[in-house]
């Protein structure tokens, strides 16, 4: 297999909030990378710092130990105006909640060519409308939509106007961060499909930012586990789905809905408890247990974890 090239590279990475006692580690020795044209996913509850991440690749949040690259460049810490700019253009955002993320007195002719403005990205005015319009063609709106504002819209469109915006730059990674958890069910394949069909059209590479694995198996190539700001298991979708080693990413599957009745009434609902773990003796490290599939633990958590998995299967 050609070695694939990796386009953002997390080495060793923590970020913290606060100092002296009130110091908060919201992400804790992250190391993984993410190759190009994949769609890689993070996933884990509320406050587990999969967010953090991703505005720290975006340069919104900063690092406090350890880097993260883009194309083999050091995009963390300070680093040259040129730099600053590329990763601004090349790495976009999409955002959670598509009200908060807008800005409400702005139209969406302004709110969509932001960027543009800010880059000097076009010739000359005509050129710039015609970019908005091709950008709200794309993820499926229509070009009249430009001359109004983001109230006016429903959760699913204000969703569509934020992905125009991140395209509009051409970037060539974007961090989707949960972008359908505030839609309504129906509206949230539509968002999925649309960013599927937009990853195939403009060969871009995904950062998925999501809490439930049913959403990100649909979406992902890869998929990391993160709790509590330590990445506790990593590996290929259908790997992760049918070989779940680390008990917090079994307690997560355990969660999934299953469409069958008589199945869902009868699952085993997991809860993962974290004083199973016992680090006092030995210290857990970061392995790779199968081919591309990682996980966080201690030997011995491996050789009993890799056993309940063959009793399983």
């Amino acid at each position: 297999m050609a070695e694939r090239e990796k386009l953002i590279e997390l080495k060793d990475v923590q970020i913290t909030f606060g100092s002296g006692r009130k110091k908060f580690v919201a992400v804790d020795h992250a190391s993984f990378d993410i190759y190009k044209g994949e769609t890689f996913s993070l996933v884990g509850e509320s406050g587990s710092g999969k967010t953090t991440i991703g505005r720290a690749i975006t340069r919104i949040n900063p690092v406090s130990n350890g880097e993260i690259l883009f194309k083999g460049q050091r995009i963390s810490g300070k680093i040259s105006k040129e730099m600053d700019r590329e990763v601004i253009r090349k790495c976009q955002m999409i955002f959670q909640d598509p009200m908060a993320s807008l800005n409400e007195r702005a139209k969406v002719d302004y709110i969509v060519s932001e960027g543009l403005l800010n880059f000097h990205l076009y010739k000359d005015e005509e050129e710039r409308k015609q970019k908005v319009e091709d950008a709200l063609r794309e993820v499926g709106l229509l070009p009249e939509f430009a001359s109004r504002f983001p109230h006016e819209f429903s959760g699913g469109q204000r969703q569509r106007i934020g992905i125009a915006r991140a395209l509009i730059m051409e970037p060539e990674f974007v961090v989707a961060d949960e972008p359908i958890s505030a839609l309504d069910v129906s509206i949230r394949a539509q968002v999925l499909n649309l960013l599927n069909k937009l990853k195939k059209e403009r060969d871009l590479t995904y950062l998925f930012i999501a809490h439930d694995l049913s959403v990100v198996r649909f979406i992902s190539d890869r998929i990391g586990v993160i709790h509590l700001g330590r990445i506790v298991e990593l590996a290929d979708t259908e790997e992760l789905f049918s070989h779940p080693l680390h008990p917090y990413t079994r307690a997560l599957q355990s969660a999934v809905p299953i469409p069958d009745p008589a199945k869902e009434k009868n699952k085993k609902l997991l809860v993962y408890d974290p004083s199973v773990h016992d680090y006092s003796v030995e210290q857990p490290i970061w392995k790779e247990v199968r081919p591309g599939h990682f996980v966080w633990g201690t030997e011995k958590e491996f050789a009993q974890w890799l056993e309940e998995d063959e009793k399983n299967n």
